[in-house]
């Protein structure tokens, strides 16, 4: 019987098909495991069937890569310091249309392919929605087939894996590889070296020009893995390479013969830091500068290779542009503007403006943040320290610059002050996002209002400066993963309802809408949820021993910890509406789970603390009798991937509760959506399109916008007027700041009390009561079954537009100059399923 946890996304079974896979699967078993059928483990078993899979991926790769280098077609070079791709088994074999196939082998050979799927980690190379958003570009440009790589590091240990003790956040190391990784090529052969301080050397050639000659102290070596991105229906195959980092000298035997064991590998250790954590700690100089080295390291690997590649096809570097389209991911590349300035001039003898067009032709920057500290910035002093040759590239760039700004606004300082590549104001530092702007042409934000605001704030100089260079590309998710991936039961129903073709364009979605109102279907859709809040209940008892019902509603926010998204606010509600509930128990309440999910960045004591009271609300909510079935909180820990694709299709309510005007965009907000949950949100991000898309009257839209919050901020931070205001919201703060959820520490949260109280930057308290009466207004539409369920399938709907396909023609046509090819939509015509005469 087929598995049901999987989509049946393509035809009835090849029983020729069916014989050579379980040949291939029990070949890999005994040839590359060494293993024979009757002693293999699950993971022998998955590892086996992996490599059967990635053989047939890899011809399409070699084949289509070659294609792609014969016809001489412009490349993209997607540079991220993070890709959050999750398992890749079930996702190449979806996309190559084998899943059924096997599935089938597989069980023939008396193994459940839902149970190999979970030998499969995570592969821990991303935190967020930076990483996943990656790789939802990765898949799509795969899709469409654009010539692509993705460029970032190969992390041993990824960001690390989360383990809640006694309610607080630790951190333990994601050991990821510990069983090697079926998906990858080593290629020991592509080797580049990454230099570190030292000195400069000026000469001069014959004709008076002047060179610079770099003499580091430090070479480390960038190593080569390379995996493959399979597109939807395996018609086209990119790379994603990530860096390793090793030293030259591994083991410095002479030293080693004195007996200092350890000083004789301390080069290798020094070297192989730059790859063993993603975001390494920067509280001490030490994780600073290794922050830095993990940046340039893997800017520098990746734009050797691309150079590389470029002049083995081309043979010359003035068409680069024309041929290469290299996007920054966020502020992380930025040295790759001096980077490949430094390579373009000093080691191919490039004039300095001829090689500044090049760089300014071939880069473009996406921004993904409105915080000013997470634009990042470096001392000069570690600059030139780290890389002396590059901070004299910042000062040539940084003078050409300045000379324009001067010509632009002459006299005025404060611009020149404002758009300046160096920050003079606290301590000389290098401003990374600055550097990304002025050396890229066009710089993106990643929503409609972030773009905006992008040039009304972090960038509105460089904006008057450079006026044209910024551009919206609206972020998007990947169909296959989140909707056919994650939740197989609803696409069965959409195919039924709107034809195979939705598999291949989700423009068809649309079609639901004629049926959003049909009881047959409205019932077949409810059923479909129940079955996901089923398997998330399961999975909450078993991590949490707590029993949630899944016929309540589940109220989901799954997110990094960080103060400006609030999970503080919904604690906080969460806090209030038990306080309610325990007033007056008699009355009907709308039973609800509250979930949670998702790190805090390890030295964000804030944040952790924000998960400890979490932690601590749930223990004393979970075991109140007199709210038992209406209430109940669970945090889920380490958030990944794949516990995602559990949680978003089990969700009713999707939390989008961001300060107004801090949350560029998000992509949890589509993947819930998509999957039918009615989004709580403020009009930030990508929030307001998704209004736009689905209608005001299919989301609740609280709180202030970004203009209120700037406004209020103006007056200050103290809340004590709002608090006034609102004895609901003073009695829930004061149960936090007096110990009720802390009696064995009463002032563990005191500090949380206070700052709700006078210093509420992320206006937690200004928008609680704006927050409190939307959400007991969604308890009143829970009540009315029909027009809930009617909301929930119009927002799936109308989120075919937030397809990252749609994204990345965007980029690929405005931005990258780059043809796109891929799967047509099919079946445009076919009509839609009848579910019955009511409408």
């Amino acid at each position: 019987m087929p598995d049901p946890s999987f989509p049946a996304n393509f035809p009835a079974l090849d029983e020729l098909a069916l014989v050579e896979i379980k040949s291939a699967i029990l070949a890999k078993l005994r040839l590359a495991i060494g293993k024979d059928a009757g002693m293999a483990t699950r993971h022998d078993w998955y590892e086996a069937a992996a490599l059967a899979l990635r053989d047939r991926i890899v011809h399409h790769w070699l084949t289509v890569d070659k294609q792609n280098y014969d016809a001489g077609r412009k490349r993209v070079y997607y540079l991220s310091l993070e890709f959050l791709i999750g398992r890749l088994f079930t996702d190449a074999l979806n996309n190559m249309g084998l899943l059924p196939v096997f599935e089938a082998a597989l069980g023939d050979l008396g193994v459940s392919l839902s149970d190999l799927r979970k030998c499969e980690p995570d592969a821990a190379l991303g935190n967020g929605g930076l990483g996943r958003l990656a790789a939802c570009f990765m898949e799509s440009m795969a899709t469409l087939a654009i010539p692509a790589i993705g460029y970032g590091i190969r992390y041993d240990f990824g960001l690390f894996r989360q383990i809640i003790a006694q309610g607080w956040q630790q951190e333990y190391p994601d050991e990821w590889l510990g069983f090697g990784n079926p998906w990858e090529f080593q290629r020991p052969a592509v080797v580049y070296h990454v230099h570190f301080g030292g000195g400069l050397e000026r000469t001069n050639d014959p004709k008076g020009r002047e060179h610079v000659i770099w003499h580091p102290a430090e070479t480390i070596q960038a190593v080569a893995y390379d995996t493959p991105i399979v597109g939807w229906r395996g018609e086209h195959v990119n790379a994603l390479r990530l860096w390793s980092a090793r030293s030259p000298d591994p083991l410095k035997l002479d030293v080693f013969n004195t007996g200092d064991y350890i000083g004789a590998v301390a080069e290798e250790a020094r070297a192989e830091a730059i790859c063993k954590f993603l975001y390494p700690n920067d509280e001490s100089p030490a994780g600073r500068e290794l922050r830095l080295r993990q940046e340039y390291f893997f800017v520098s690997a990746s734009l050797q290779d691309l150079v590389n590649r470029h002049l083995a096809s081309d043979g010359q570097l003035r068409n680069l542009a024309s041929k290469a389209a290299v996007q920054l991911n966020d502020t992380h590349p930025s040295l790759a503007v001096t980077e490949l300035m430094r390579i373009l001039v000093d080691q191919h003898n490039c004039g300095w403006d001829e090689a500044w067009k090049i760089t300014v032709d071939t880069l473009s920057y996406t921004n993904h943040t409105l915080l000013p500290e997470a634009l990042e910035t470096w001392p000069v002093e570690l600059f030139e320290r780290l890389l002396p040759r590059h901070l004299e590239i910042i000062y040539r760039i940084n003078l050409a610059h300045l000379a324009l700004a001067e010509a632009r606004r002459p006299g005025d300082l404060d611009f020149r002050a404002s758009v300046s590549l160096i920050d003079e104001s606290s301590g000389r530092r290098v401003r990374m996002g600055q550097l990304a702007f002025v050396g890229s042409h066009r710089i993106n934000g990643v929503s409609a209002m972030h773009s905006e605001l992008m040039k009304e704030t972090v960038f509105r100089d460089l904006n008057h400066l450079y006026p044209q260079r910024i551009t919206n590309k609206t972020n998007g998710i990947t169909f296959r993963r989140w909707l056919m991936l994650a939740n197989p039961k609803l696409t069965d129903l959409l195919r039924r309802v709107c034809g195979d073709a939705v598999l291949d364009d989700p423009s068809r979605l649309k079609r639901l809408e004629a049926l959003a109102s049909d009881n047959a279907f409205q019932q077949q859709f409810r059923d479909v949820k129940y079955q996901n809040k089923i398997a998330l209940a399961r999975l909450i008892g078993e991590r949490l021993h707590v029993t949630v019902d899944p016929t309540a509603v589940f109220d989901v926010q799954i997110k990094r910890i960080h103060e400006y998204k609030r999970q503080l606010l919904n604690i906080l509600e969460t806090i209030a509406l038990y306080q309610a509930i325990k007033d007056e128990p008699q009355r009907d309440w709308v039973p609800r789970v509250k979930i949670f999910a998702g790190k805090a960045a390890a030295s964000y004591r804030y944040a952790k603390l924000i998960i400890k009271l979490i932690n601590d609300v749930a223990t004393v909510v979970n075991n109140d009798p007199v709210v038992a079935g209406r209430l109940k909180v669970a945090f889920l820990a380490d958030y990944n991937v794949s516990l995602a694709e559990v949680i978003i299709p089990a969700a009713d309510i999707s939390e989008q509760i961001s300060t107004a005007g801090m949350e560029a965009s998000g992509t949890g907000n589509m993947k819930l959506a998509l999957n039918g949950a009615l989004t709580i949100g403020t009009l930030d991000g990508a929030n307001i399109e998704i209004r736009d898309q689905v209608g005001a009257e299919n989301i609740a839209i609280f709180g202030m916008e970004a203009i209120d919050v700037m406004r209020r901020r103006e007056h200050g931070l103290d809340a004590t007027d709002v608090i006034r205001r609102s004895p609901r919201l003073s009695r829930a703060i004061n149960a936090i700041g007096s110990g009720e959820f802390s009696p064995d520490d009463p002032g563990r949260f005191e500090s949380i009390a206070h700052a709700l109280r006078y210093l509420d930057h992320y206006m937690v308290s200004a928008d609680f009561d704006s927050y409190y009466e939307a959400q007991r207004a969604i308890d009143a539409r829970w009540q009315v079954i029909s027009a809930w369920t009617r909301a929930s399938i119009l927002n799936v709907a109308r989120m075919p537009w937030f397809s990252s396909d749609r994204t990345i023609r965007e980029y690929a046509e405005d931005i990258w100059d780059v043809p796109v090819r891929g799967t047509q939509p099919a079946g445009l015509h076919e009509p839609a399923a009848q579910f019955g005469a009511t409408r």
